[in-house]
């Protein structure tokens, strides 16, 4: 049996409580002290190998995928959110459902999402109230919530509209602090019978919203009048190669991993990019010319190609990734990795945040300095906040779009500022990294545009 590299000797269990409560201590203490490859063992899992080094991630990544099962080790996300979805796939099951799901988060359909992502962070702003204090991460789940809910599942009105929001609402904020996540390591927490429990009330906000897709779908199936060009819409006439469309239990279980990722990933790190252009004002000054330069009302996605623009919202994925590693690779057959060769059965996972924090790729590594993505060009082994492989996040595209878009519109039409006294530090929130506290902001006022002040003049 080949031996595994060396990792923290302290008991599984303390490991597990680590890894919960302080994750970034212990990912940096670990590769201080064992490199960039160790190993680590925790209570409920098996030993896995982290690994930091763009040489070791980049041939995670290109090694023959008959190589790896990636599906396996999602458990704790297929034990809430369905078996069915792309994230719990291996093999030729996964293969078929990305080309089923790759379409609608691409390309030219990204054109068509990218208006409407204005206009719903533009009219949510507008709800702020002036002088008055807001959680920045609540207003951005709001943002990216009500973006699901239109892009992705084509609803703007109606009841089963009215009910979706809260039960999406009511199932993350049993994730809210690394308390309450920690019913997502521990088998023995999971038990619906356990009153008030963050399990019990997943499971039940779950059921109701798999319930009102169940629905949404059948209405569709029988009304082919009410498909639109959603991506629920989109997925539905999709046809694989033999012909056949995917299944009412495939599209359920999309959905779902889509409104749980797709919500909460992108308004966390929304949360850390108005936390930190606040905080630096000369990023916020350089952003704001750089807005300036396009004039009034300019088309959204010639906004989401400013150069720095782009470089502020990728200086915020690595300098705090939501997703601390990619996901977990389970070797199917003997595989050499930097040369450490690895027997069947062994977890291998890219650490996103030590990759992101090397002094040599990065220097100064803490410190938020968009400019390292306007003086170099970093490669998929050595900036990869979506994962990478043929795991890669499948609408990666669409959050991108989504986080410059809502950070530009807000920036270009708000006044905010940074409420006083209080410090932003990162913990846990469920499986992510999210600021603490959520960063409180206050409204000073809605920017006048030149035609407003126009009307306003007679």
């Amino acid at each position: 049996m080949t031996k595994l590299p060396n990792g923290p000797k302290t008991p599984a269990l303390l490991q597990l409580i680590q890894w919960i409560s302080d994750p970034l201590n212990y990912l940096e203490t670990n590769a201080k002290q064992y490199g960039d490859m160790f190993t680590a063992n925790m209570t409920g899992f098996p030993p896995f190998v982290m690994v930091s080094h763009p040489q070791a991630v980049r041939e995670l990544f290109t090694a023959d995928t008959q190589q790896f099962d990636a599906g396996r080790t999602n458990n704790l996300l297929g034990s809430l959110f369905g078996d069915r979805s792309i994230v719990m796939l291996d093999g030729d099951r996964h293969k078929r459902e990305r080309k089923l799901l790759m379409p609608p988060f691409h390309g030219e359909r990204l054109q068509t999402y990218a208006q409407s992502i204005s206009n719903i962070a533009h009219k949510i702003g507008s709800q702020w109230q002036k002088n008055k204090p807001f959680i920045v991460r609540q207003a951005m789940q709001e943002i990216t919530l009500e973006v699901i809910i239109q892009v992705v599942f084509g609803l703007k009105e109606g009841e089963r509209y009215q009910q979706l929001k809260p039960l999406v609402t009511e199932m993350l904020d049993s994730l809210s602090s690394p308390f309450e996540a920690s019913f997502m390591f521990f088998k023995f927490l999971q038990k619906p019978w356990i009153p008030g429990s963050p399990w019990r009330k997943m499971k039940q906000a779950t059921k109701k919203i798999y319930a009102l897709l169940a629905a949404e779908i059948e209405d569709r199936r029988n009304h082919p009048e009410l498909m639109g060009d959603d991506i629920l819409s989109l997925m539905m006439v999709a046809r694989d190669e033999a012909g056949e469309p995917m299944s009412d239990q495939e599209l359920k279980d999309e959905m779902m991993i889509l409104l749980v990722a797709g919500h909460e990933t992108t308004a966390t790190t929304l949360a850390w990019a108005f936390y930190w252009v606040h905080h630096l004002p000369e990023v916020k000054n350089k952003l704001l010319e750089e807005l300036a330069n396009l004039g009034e009302n300019p088309n959204p996605m010639t906004m989401a190609k400013l150069p720095y623009l782009s470089a502020v919202c990728q200086e915020t994925l690595r300098i705090y990734p939501v997703g601390l590693l990619t996901f977990g690779r389970i070797t199917n057959s003997p595989v050499s990795i930097m040369e450490h060769e690895f027997d069947p059965e062994i977890m291998l996972a890219g650490c996103i945040y030590l990759t992101h924090h090397r002094e040599d790729l990065y220097p100064n590594s803490k410190q938020f300095k968009p400019e390292r993505f306007l003086e170099r060009q970093y490669s998929a082994y050595e900036f990869y906040p979506f994962g990478g492989g043929n795991r890669l996040c499948i609408g990666y595209a669409l959050a991108l779009l989504e986080m410059k878009l809502v950070l530009a519109t807000i920036l270009s039409n708000y006044e905010l500022n940074l409420a006083p006294n209080q410090t932003v530090k990162p913990e846990r929130r469920g499986f992510t990294l999210a600021p603490s506290g959520g960063v409180k902001m206050i409204m000073q006022g809605q920017k006048v545009t030149t035609k407003e002040l126009v009307n306003v003049g007679g």
